[in-house]
């Protein structure tokens, strides 16, 4: 049966890919809003944009108006937001607009849903779901080496980035417990994948190795991070969107834990293969390692215990890290046109911004 689905946030990289999911593997309606900040791209939803059951309205969460009319306009049964804030590197240079977006837009969005959810009747009333979609780092980081991050491990988020998400968090499960609002909260681990901003660990190390530019390695590299394909992480959530119970938070992650310079170094010997013809004065790819300050309040080590989603609903990675980074390279080596527009800022152009 089909259900229409109003994704926030739709644009970015795991928005994004949720929407394709929804367009090209099953029957639903997509709305998706999305402000076009810098890491919002139309040029990631070409291939879905002329769909008949996909509409894009450019709005920002924040706006309690624009929120109230699209909710009324598209009577959504599923709301998935995933619009936010989402590098911690900025969220340490400029802490402002990540409460703005991730704290004060979570609120207008909630209240902007309960007020239109309050307005339904019968079965489309109790069908109705609000999914907030957050991270594994409002947990903070973990120092043993076999510990998990649980659905009850207490918070304890270290950059304004995690306590901001932290915060919203906590306003969604508020919204459940005195509102009744029907929530469901979802904390994934670190993605990667196709349609990746350049900005983030390995689309910028793959870019700088094909520019031979030095591959920027924070301290030691030694921070351990579960890397989880970001098209199984959209399966997950449209999985948790519609068969998830109200309340509920499930943890979504890859099985895939992995030392920072293990990603660089395995990056690194995936492009001597697939790009063996390497810039100019650059022997092998490794050489252009470079290790860097390691930035303030840097969590060593997250991991997720993803056995309640797929205990409960089914759902498993179906990447494993090396075939998911080796479709990732091929990706990017594929698609220079998407990330050249990134880097020169032509994509901007193209949104009006």
């Amino acid at each position: 049966m089909s259900k229409t689905f109003l994704v926030t946030g739709g644009a970015g990289f795991i928005g994004s890919a949720v929407v394709r999911h929804l367009i090209h593997d099953t029957p639903h309606q997509v709305i998706n809003v999305d402000k076009l900040t810098y890491a919002g791209n139309v040029n990631s939803l070409s291939d879905v944009a002329n769909s008949a059951r996909y509409s894009f309205l450019q709005a920002d969460i924040c706006d309690a108006k624009a929120m109230a009319q699209v909710l009324a306009q598209y009577q959504p049964d599923i709301v998935m937001h995933l619009a936010a804030e989402s590098h911690v590197d900025r969220s340490i240079d400029g802490p402002g607009d990540f409460i703005h977006t991730n704290i004060v837009g979570t609120y207008t969005l909630l209240e902007a849903a309960r007020a239109y959810w309050s307005g339904l009747t019968g079965e489309k009333k109790a069908a109705f779901r609000f999914h907030h979609i957050s991270t594994d780092e409002v947990y903070g980081d973990l120092h043993g080496t076999d510990d998990l991050f649980t659905e009850t491990t207490p918070y304890a988020p270290s950059s304004p980035y995690s306590a901001s998400k932290a915060g919203s968090d906590h306003l969604v499960r508020a919204w459940l417990r005195t509102f009744g609002l029907p929530t469901v909260v979802t904390n994934c681990s670190n993605n990667y994948g196709p349609f990746h901003f350049p900005e983030k660990l390995i689309p910028l190390m793959i870019l700088n190795a094909l520019a031979g530019k030095p591959l920027p390695v924070y301290g030691d590299g030694k921070q351990i991070r579960d890397w989880l394909y970001v098209e199984d992480h959209a399966r997950a959530l449209v999985t948790v969107a519609t068969a998830g119970k109200v309340g509920e938070t499930y943890n979504i992650g890859g099985h895939n834990e992995k030392q920072n310079i293990e990603v660089v170094q395995t990056l690194c010997a995936l492009l001597e293969e697939l790009a063996p013809n390497k810039p100019q004065g650059v022997k092998h790819y490794k050489d252009l390692i470079t290790y860097i300050t390691d930035r303030p309040g840097h969590d060593v080590r997250y991991a997720i215990d993803a056995s309640k989603i797929a205990r409960e609903l089914g759902w498993t990675p179906a990447e494993n890290f090396e075939s998911g980074l080796r479709k990732t390279v091929q990706w990017y080596l594929a698609n220079p046109s998407w990330w050249q527009a990134i880097l020169d800022g032509s994509y901007q152009q193209v949104q009006g911004n």
